[in-house]
């Protein structure tokens, strides 16, 4: 039916003019909407003449109430316009009367406001790759741009665009941005939150301003209340803050505080409130920032996140960027194989063979180690736990399955690896699922297998042959493990010791394992092989520890039942005279403070110790440090004689004449000619008594961590200066 036939039908007509518009072209957007009294709303887009004229109808089924008309570009949304300093009218149900047909007066578009629109909603498109540090793309990762705003020390962001890369680690992000805000309606849509990285930076700058009583405190969200110590000595009287934020007040604010505080050329720079005008609601151009996220084995992984140092300002309608991922990313790298019959072992964790003692290309003492002959508190490092090895087969080898074998010395005798030592390999791929599906990341498990009473893993070359032939490097990209032969599982299998390992390679005839042949290392004329030093420890009560109320471990102490490495107070002397443990000792003048102390690893792969005072509030002193101290060799204690070399690093013990790869340490004696450095005040001390050894566990290079292999001692007393 149309609108003349529906007699009940309200008809509203807007017509507009936008003839003063020089140069003016009908085919830009113009939308008008309504808003209703109950929040709903109506919208249309306008056509216009040749002359700038047009105009919109809107049928309406009853007689409405009071309506807000809102005038702007048309690429933004009913909402998008009710938020924006744009034309709007309001009309009362005084302006109907009886009729029920409305038409208003031309609605007279300005120049200002054409070319305002112009620039208010445009589209904005970004393109890029996202790379690992080497240069290799990233596939297959979620790319989110944000939009970021910083007031203060507070920031909020908005997601304005999301996209996944491709093969080639390659992106586009587009999306569109509109200005021009009403100040409440962009402040209501934020959530705010403190930024960190602002924060450790304002605070020395407040620490500059005079007679400042007290630092504000950083909150999680904006308040005013914040300001109020930093303004108390102005002369204009300061007036509690509303529970919200006055934005028709900051500019006034941001003179006030700019009288108080320094200029710091960087906040300029960066845009920042004070020390820049602040209107993000008319900023047309957003500043943006990225967060990079990848699912490449079964979790999700953050590989970017960037913060308000890497803020891009005000963005150009169309930006190149490309975006280096951290080491957590998955990435495309399929290098070509070296040409011939042949085998390259590459690694041992990530460690290249020839950073690997006795191996090509490295020192060839002592075998085994990584950083042979460093000296250095981290040099001669052997392996522990599980020790990935990862190498590429030549172009035309012949394998089809391959095993390892081990021996103690490098040439033999050979023995095959036991099964329980020989870890499998899960492979992931970035491309159409096999044999045909979606693309994504995909896994694929190599498991070492029983044929013919050989313990043998499926080449990666073989099952690429069999499987999707062809598209390898060109659809589908293995993306995490490529070259990873084996898991070497050494701990409960192996000995520590040095061992010589060797990939056994053999060919397939139907179903039967043929042909067993050593391949030569790429390039040589020699065996392909490897060399590492292995050191596990044992912990609990097949370790050796000593048991007792001297020397407590296990549950309820913060002491690990192991020997390697092994800690412990031997005694504390306070001007000569021995200070137990939970003593309250009297050093009002002063005098000596010395302490007897084990660390100590039996297989000689100490890396170093610490020796620390903790006390009162987060308050910390390093013992060894201490100006005037001496370290020396102590007595025998539970078997542990003095240390030949009192370190206090595996660097300094082979200056003090440790041979390269062993340092055991063992008994030392701490003198500290005046105690009131070690204890500066009248207070409960805690002394913390910390070991590591070098060994690589389980490819994790940090001695602190939690995986690595230390130990911790502890001693409290109370000293009275």
């Amino acid at each position: 039916m149309s609108v003349k036939e529906n007699r009940e039908n309200f008809i509203l007509e807007i017509p507009l003019d936008a003839s003063a518009v020089e140069e003016f072209k009908p085919d830009q957007p113009v939308k008008v909407a309504l808003q209703f009294q109950d929040g709903t709303t109506q919208e249309q887009l306008v056509k216009f003449n040749e002359k700038g004229q047009g105009t919109v109808a809107f049928t309406l089924p009853q007689k409405p109430g009071a309506l807000h008309i809102v005038v702007g570009p048309g690429e933004a949304s009913a909402e998008e316009l009710l938020g924006m300093q744009t034309i709007s009218l309001d009309l009362s149900s005084r302006h109907w009367g009886e009729q029920k047909r409305l038409v208003l007066p031309p609605v007279v578009i300005s120049p200002y406001y054409w070319a305002w629109w112009l620039r208010r909603c445009r589209t904005f498109t970004i393109r890029g790759r996202v790379l690992c540090p080497d240069g290799n793309p990233v596939p297959g990762a979620k790319v989110c741009a944000y939009d970021i705003d910083y007031w203060w020390w507070w920031s909020t962001r908005e997601m304005v665009g999301c996209s996944t890369t491709d093969a080639t680690g390659s992106f586009e992000i587009k999306f569109r941005w509109c200005c021009g805000w009403w100040p409440w309606w962009w402040w209501r849509r934020k959530v705010w939150q403190l930024e960190p990285a602002l924060a450790e930076r304002i605070m020395p700058v407040l620490r500059q301003v005079p007679k400042l009583n007290r630092l504000p405190v950083p909150g999680p969200k904006p308040d005013l209340a914040v300001f109020d110590e930093l303004l108390a000595g102005n002369a204009v009287p300061l007036r509690r803050p509303a529970p919200k934020i006055d934005l028709a007040e900051l500019d006034k604010l941001g003179e006030r505080l700019l009288k108080r505080l320094p200029r710091v050329a960087e906040f300029e720079r960066l845009y920042l409130w004070p020390w820049w005008p602040w209107h993000p609601w008319w900023d047309c151009h957003p500043d943006i920032i990225f967060k990079v996220t990848q699912n490449c084995q079964g979790q999700e992984q953050t590989i970017l996140n960037e913060g308000y140092l890497d803020t891009r300002w005000d963005i150009p309608t169309s930006l190149d960027v490309n975006l280096v991922a951290t080491e957590n990313a998955c990435c495309i790298h399929n290098p070509p194989p070296p040409e011939g019959n042949c085998l390259i072992i590459t690694h041992a964790c990530d460690d290249q063979v020839n950073n690997i003692g006795g191996n090509p290309g490295a020192p060839a003492s002592p075998p085994g180690y990584v950083n042979p002959g460093w000296v250095a508190p981290l040099g001669d490092r052997p392996y522990g736990g599980v020790v990935p090895i990862s190498g590429i087969f030549g172009a035309t080898a012949s394998v089809a399955y391959y095993e390892f074998e081990w021996a103690t010395g490098p040439a033999g005798p050979w023995n095959p690896m036991p099964p329980l030592a020989a870890g499998g390999v899960t492979r992931w791929f970035w491309g159409p699922a096999l044999p045909a599906g979606p693309v994504g990341f995909h896994p694929v498990t190599f498991p070492f297998t029983p044929i013919g009473g050989q313990y043998v893993i499926e080449s990666r070359e073989h099952f690429e042959a069999a499987n999707g032939a062809g598209s390898w490097g060109l659809t589908r990209f293995w993306t995490s493990n490529r070259d990873l032969l084996m898991n070497w599982l050494t701990e409960n299998y192996f000995a520590n010791g040095t061992y010589y390992l060797r990939v056994k390679s053999w060919d397939l005839a139907g179903s039967n394992l043929a042909n067993p042949h050593i391949l030569p290392l790429c390039d040589t004329g020699q065996d392909n092989g490897l060399v590492l030093a292995i050191d596990n420890r044992v912990v609990g009560a097949a370790s050796g520890h000593p048991l007792g109320p001297a020397h407590p471990c296990g549950a309820g102490t913060v002491h690990l039942c192991t020997t390697e490495p092994d800690t412990d107070f031997l005694q504390v002397r306070i001007n000569g005279a021995p200070a137990g443990a939970c003593a309250v000792v009297e050093a009002r003048d002063g005098g000596t403070l010395d302490i007897d102390f084990l660390a100590h690893d039996p297989d000689k792969h100490l890396a170093y110790y610490t020796l620390v005072a903790t006390f009162g509030v987060n308050q910390v002193i390093d013992l060894l440090s201490l100006p005037g101290i001496t370290l020396t060799s102590g007595s025998t204690a539970g078997g542990v004689p003095g240390a030949a070399q009192v370190g206090p690093d595996y660097g300094a013990a082979l200056e003090q004449g440790a041979v390269s790869p062993g340092w055991a340490g063992g008994t030392v004696s701490l003198h500290i000619p005046d105690l009131r450095d070690a204890f500066p005040v009248s207070c409960c001390y805690q002394l913390e008594l910390r070991a590591y050894k070098r060994t690589i566990y389980s490819c994790t290079d940090d001695v602190t961590s939690s995986a690595a292999h230390s130990n911790l001692s502890e001693y409290s007393l109370t000293v009275i200066v």
